[in-house]
């Protein structure tokens, strides 16, 4: 492994959601980062069919473009009742016409897709949501970090925090949905803290272990 000499480097992302959690994790560690859409980088096309593979084609692009150590994510939801679906394919299923994101009608989506499915019952609509960090750095170097965390898809959404999908996804052992949460209690992990709870939080704290800490 790797580890990271820098406090200075890029988060590879345009989704504004994502870039201010990621933010919110590496802040407090002193870094010094600027993403992908402030820098104006284009969107590199996310051809993978794994979350590692497009969190790595997103991070070697902003380490390319910028000459600096990069850190990307690629998430999704896996619903357990549709195969693993939407899965990678998570952001495209907000997809409009327009190149606009959706996501109370890709929720809407879920929640049919669920119902045709049969799984009405809560106890069927297993989930997770998968988050993969990828660092790369401009010589090609990279280290994936992956974190999961287990839940059920709820309807209706509940809450209005987070971004994406995160109304309808109820953490396992918690009566609120991600939506329900404030940012600190959804993905508020600091170095020395024993569990974090979102996956993106899960995925950073095994990069802090991995790539920062002695």
């Amino acid at each position: 492994m790797r580890k990271l000499d820098t406090k200075t480097i890029v988060v590879a992302s345009h989704n504004a959601g994502k870039i201010q959690e990621i933010r919110d994790l590496i802040g407090p560690l002193g870094f010094a980062a600027k993403s992908a859409a402030d820098l104006n980088f284009i969107e590199p096309d996310e051809t993978g069919t794994t979350f590692e593979e497009n969190a790595t084609i997103k991070a070697l692009a902003s380490a390319n473009a910028s000459g600096l150590p990069a850190l990307s994510d690629d998430s999704g939801l896996m619903i357990d009742a549709l195969g693993g679906d939407p899965g990678v394919y998570t952001a495209n299923w907000a997809e409009t016409a327009d190149g606009t994101r959706d996501f109370a009608m890709a929720m809407r989506k879920v929640e049919t897709a669920l119902e045709k499915a049969g799984a009405i019952a809560l106890e069927s609509r297993t989930a997770r949501f998968v988050s993969v960090l990828c660092l790369a750095w401009p010589d090609g170097h990279t280290e994936l970090f992956r974190g999961e965390v287990e839940g059920t898809v709820v309807w209706p959404p509940r809450g209005s925090q987070g971004f994406g999908y995160d109304p309808v996804f109820q953490p396992k052992g918690y009566e609120t949905t991600f939506g329900e949460m404030s940012a600190e209690q959804k993905h508020g992990w600091k170095p020395g803290d024993e569990q974090a709870l979102s996956h993106r939080a899960r995925a950073f704290k095994i990069f802090v272990e991995t790539c920062l800490e002695a």
